[in-house]
């Protein structure tokens, strides 16, 4: 049990003022002690720019050896204004002060496999994080009350809750449009064994045949969690990690073939199974493939999953969580996977069609740009995950690595504008060399006479797939935009993105946002490279069919951008449609005007799409949580090892004066 704690805080403010703070809050000077809840602290103040002063607020613990640990931190940033009290949970970081033997009760105890098996889950202890001694600061200091509405210490003895600092906003006005979601989103809500655990991917009372919509998918419910954390509502994603994490590895087969140790299902489904004559238990059926249209296994779900929990972490503060041997197990076993040699030179991954959220055949078999920037951001946080110790300095070094030499290739070989559509015009080829330029035997008679009048001066994108001979120019939305959210693209190639969005809005966007892919296969192209497929007709569905489920992530890149005015605009034409039409999965026709042909309504990732996209333009903090920065370090570190062979030196010297821009 936790010793009672004082607070040592200092936080950060929007104020104009360089002087002492006011409001109808508090006065604070620097060393003032004040009343939060049933905890002292202790403020110091600074200005940071502008309108933003800092206070950062941290809770020392006494441990069982009676030494003083710090073990909650959180930053606050409050506009006195008005605009209400906003928290920065980036800083929190919660040490355990003991081991942490339970996994949610016996809940995961309760796991299935293939053929009924029950699964004994890994009940793993809290890895101690590193701790600093705080000196606490004595003398009489005036007590000032702070409005517990606004902030809310909540202290629990209960495990699952991890002792967290529970921040509550101040309540904000709810359009009835956010009301209705909301309870759309909370009806699709999933329960195992009274706990939630999930989403369903779409809950419309209508629908006599559901088929695998009433699953709950790894990728379909990100938007989903990411609504209940900015909601402050964890547990559902915390259960969500820990029991998807007992269904990774099992070997569900096609044809009696196991796929690698570390694949994570792409969905599962919460099954009753009898035991007796008056006896039934709960049981988790994840689904690896084996069911989907195609047999495929998904390669996302993973890297879905790295991302997530990642975010769970910066968004709650609960880093014990990402600590714990099972998930640190987890993770390497992910990443070993990805990053296992197989006979590809290519340091992007090499996948099947149909692997991630375009999961039909629609030409993106072999190395898709949306795996590659998946793959990029679940590297990037791995790195920041993984404790570095004997057993992983092996991965993690295997991991920075990959993320340099994939960092490189995409900004390379993936980025097209006008400059480099000119080269590629011009190329010259059956090039054999090691200082090539045209590297992939590329003919100039691949690029599509639409792209030569489509695209814009100013802008530019990162193509959808890259093979020998092959260049797949379409312009694929996930991708890219994710290529924004992790930094896989320079900052120069990030802002042209956005702005080939902005210059191309009635292509991409049109009446409801945003086309999965641009243009549409047509006529011959979609018969041979589809396969005829009914539901991937032109400009529909996966074929240039318009997913509003795309706006929260095209929100989180405007965001990082600073193009607000670009999400704004996305998301309003969203919300004077979406309600009306009953929360579609996707969109037909060039510009999305008409309800797709099979599409699901009260589809469950297009309502958490809209009031995640929402909460992210009401509070640009937490989302700045979300992204990552330009990584130099990656800049400096070269994989290839022509020098050491006495052979010229590859091109990334040269390619850095354009990154580096």
């Amino acid at each position: 049990m936790r010793q009672p704690c004082r607070f040592l805080s200092s936080f950060w403010f929007r104020t104009a003022k360089t002087g002492s703070l006011s409001g109808s809050w508090w006065n604070l000077q620097p060393g003032e002690r004040f009343h939060a809840g049933p905890s002292w602290g202790m403020a110091s103040r600074g200005l940071i720019d502008g309108n933003l002063i800092g206070f950062r607020f941290t809770q020392p613990c006494v441990g069982q050896s009676k030494t003083l640990l710090a073990c909650d931190t959180v930053n606050f940033s409050v506009d006195v204004s008005g605009r209400g009290l906003y928290v920065l949970p980036s800083a929190v970081r919660y040490f355990s002060t003991s081991a942490d033997t339970r996994v949610n009760d016996k809940n995961f105890e309760k796991v299935y496999v293939h053929g009924g098996i029950n699964v004994k889950p890994l009940v793993a202890e809290r890895i101690d994080g590193d701790v600093d001694v705080v000196d606490e600061e004595e003398g009489p200091s005036p007590r000032i009350e702070v409005d517990e509405d606004k902030i809310h210490l909540e202290e629990s003895n209960s495990k699952a809750d991890l002792n967290r600092a529970q921040v509550i906003s101040p309540k904000k006005h709810e359009s009835q449009v956010e009301k209705d979601a909301w309870r759309l989103l909370e009806n699709a809500i999933v329960k195992y064994c009274g706990s939630p655990v999930g989403t369903v991917a779409a809950n419309d009372p209508a629908d006599k045949q559901p088929l695998n919509y009433d699953q709950v998918f790894i990728r379909d419910f990100v938007p989903s969690a990411l609504a209940f954390l900015l909601k402050g509502e964890g547990e559902i994603v915390r259960n969500f990690l820990l029991h998807t994490l007992q269904l990774q590895s099992w070997e569900k087969t096609v044809d009696c073939y196991s796929p690698g140790q570390g694949l994570m299902p792409a969905s599962f489904k919460v099954r009753t199974v009898p035991l007796d004559e008056n006896k039934s238990e709960e049981v988790l059926d994840p689904d690896f493939g084996e069911s989907a249209i195609g047999r495929v296994a998904p390669v996302d779900s993973g890297l879905w999953w790295i991302i997530l929990l990642r975010a769970y972490g910066k968004l709650t503060g609960d880093y014990a969580l990402q600590e714990r041997v099972d998930v640190q197990t987890g993770i390497k076993l992910i990443m070993n996977l990805c990053l296992s040699d197989g006979f590809d030179m290519f340091p992007s991954l090499l996948v099947t069609d149909g692997s991630c959220m375009i999961d039909r055949r629609m030409g993106i078999h072999g190395h898709p740009l949306e795996i590659q920037a998946l793959f990029y951001s679940a590297l990037r946080c791995s790195r920041e995950i993984l404790s570095v110790n004997e057993g992983s300095k092996n991965l993690v070094r295997a991991i920075n690595n990959r993320l340099s030499a994939l960092s490189f290739h995409i900004r390379e070989y993936y980025w097209v504008d006008m400059k480099k559509i000119n080269e590629i015009y011009r190329y010259k080829t059956e090039e054999y060399s090691t200082n090539a330029t045209n590297k992939f035997n590329i003919y100039p008679e691949q690029i599509p006479l639409w792209l030569m009048d489509w695209f814009p001066e100013n802008g530019g994108y990162l193509i959808g797939n890259l093979q020998p001979a092959h260049m797949d120019f379409r312009f694929f939305t996930l991708g890219n935009l994710w290529s924004i959210v992790s930094s896989l693209g320079t900052p120069k190639q990030n802002e042209a993105i956005l702005n080939l969005i902005e210059d191309k809005w009635d292509d991409l966007v049109g009446h409801m946002p945003l086309k999965i892919c641009y243009p549409a296969l047509e006529y011959d192209d979609w018969r041979i490279i589809t396969g005829s497929d009914p539901k991937n007709t032109p400009w529909s569905y996966h074929n240039g069919g318009s997913w509003p489920t795309l706006l929260w992530q095209f929100t989180l890149a405007c965001i990082k951008m600073g193009r607000l005015d670009l999400a704004q605009k996305a998301v309003a034409l969203a919300e004077k449609r979406l309600p009306v039409e009953h929360w579609p999965e996707y969109y037909d026709t060039r510009t999305g005007k008409f309800i797709g042909k099979q599409a699901r309504l009260y589809q469950t990732w297009t309502i958490a799409g809209f009031l995640t996209s929402k909460m992210f333009l009401e509070n640009p903090e937490m989302a700045s949580l979300l992204f990552w920065e330009e990584d130099y370090e990656l800049l400096e570190i070269c994989m290839c090892a022509l020098n050491k062979t006495g052979r010229k030196k590859c091109s990334r010297g040269a390619a850095k004066s354009q990154i580096l821009i």
